[in-house]
């Protein structure tokens, strides 16, 4: 197994700690201007024991993890994709060091698991419906699925001509674990039954790289981000573009689709904004652009940032190249939270799916488990 390194956050002596006493003074000044009757011995006590209270508890936790910040580290190379599974129970992570980690999101988080087959690179993971499986895309230019249970690779589809950039479940809103899609430098998406020895349907985009693509909850349509600065939705039953969803100035390089509704999509571009699209069958908008996010850069190592939605919906995020991962109001668009602590650009965001728990990846190897 590989070792994993947890690094709570330190907790400071109240004697050493300029925000405590500052905190302190804060106190005292405040019960001196509002008070003006002088306290009982009683009232002071009560007091003074609850400000001990605090210091010795520390802010009040709102997950289940093990410290409040979890610090994941193993992989050899830079960390492409990780992924919660549909408990969040479990997270799996890929890496340019063609190897896929499995770890646990409690306790220690453990690295349980090492999933090895490709030759190349892992360029995203994704968890199917069920949990116990994981489709891989690499770029060996082969898309594989896996059962996350025994570590066996059970189907490898080596259709794509070129690196194979993002995979994803296709049908998640209806707990299919057979049918999944990739996308590739190629050109090309395919359509891939775990099944089936090749693929069951391929939608050409005319040879320009696709970068990203994800699947509507019902399976029928799939989103593929490209070269071309565009997004475009395309219709599984005919293999025919539905509508193109246009706006960005340059290449999209990662998509993520609403959990809960299906209703949004999320796109991350080299242009350096994050748009909100709204899918609905009748938009207020007519480019269908319901919001910009500002605040999470890209830089020259173009690297594929891919974003996520939380649970419920009323938070966005995404990694960027200064170092942080910054989440969103979805309604507002205000910046809620910009997060440190990593040495490389983040690549990858995901929600836990119950509790406020967020998972962050990065070029500097190493993977950030935080309450929020």
């Amino acid at each position: 197994m590989v070792e994993q390194k947890r690094k709570p956050l330190p907790v400071v002596p109240a004697n050493k700690s300029r925000n405590h006493q500052q905190a302190d003074s804060n106190a005292l000044t405040a019960g001196t201007a509002v008070a003006l009757v002088k306290r009982t011995k009683t009232e002071i006590e009560d007091v003074t024991s609850g400000i001990s209270e605090i210091m010795r508890t520390g802010p009040k936790r709102t997950s289940g993890l093990q410290a409040p910040i979890m610090h994941l580290t193993g992989h050899s190379r830079e960390i492409t994709s990780c992924r919660f599974s549909p408990s969040g129970e479990h997270i799996a992570s890929g890496s340019a060091d063609a190897k896929v980690f499995l770890w646990n999101t409690y306790g220690e988080c453990g690295n349980y698991g090492v999933l090895q087959g490709h030759k190349s690179g892992v360029l995203e993971v994704q968890w199917m419906p069920g949990g116990e499986r994981l489709v891989t895309a690499s770029a060996d230019k082969t898309v594989a699925i896996w059962d996350a249970q025994t570590g066996e690779r059970l189907r490898r589809g080596k259709r794509h001509t070129a690196a194979v950039n993002s995979c994803c479940p296709l049908s998640w809103g209806t707990g299919d674990d057979n049918l999944f899609a990739s996308a590739s430098d190629d050109g090309t998406a395919y359509v891939w039954d775990a099944r089936e020895r090749h693929p069951v349907a391929e939608l050409d985009n005319s040879s320009v790289p696709l970068t990203s693509v994800v699947a509507a909850p019902s399976g029928n349509t799939v989103y593929t981000g490209c070269l071309d600065n565009n997004i475009t939705a395309w219709d599984i039953r005919t293999l025919a573009p539905v509508h193109v969803l246009r706006g960005h100035s340059d290449t999209v390089m990662g998509l993520a689709i609403s959990p809960k509704t299906g209703n949004y999509l999320l796109s991350t571009s080299l242009d350096s904004s994050v748009r909100l699209w709204d899918l609905r069958p009748y938009c207020r908008t007519a480019n269908r652009c319901e919001r910009v996010f500002t605040g999470a850069p890209h830089g020259f190592e173009k690297n594929l940032i891919r974003p996520a939605f939380n649970c419920d919906e009323s938070m966005a995020a995404s990694g960027s190249v200064d170092r942080t991962l910054t989440v969103w109001n979805m309604r507002t668009g205000e910046i809620k939270y910009k997060l440190p602590g990593h040495k490389g650009c983040v690549t990858q965001v995901d929600f836990h799916p119950k509790e406020p728990i967020v998972l962050s990846g990065s070029t500097d190897k190493t993977m950030f488990l935080g309450e929020i």
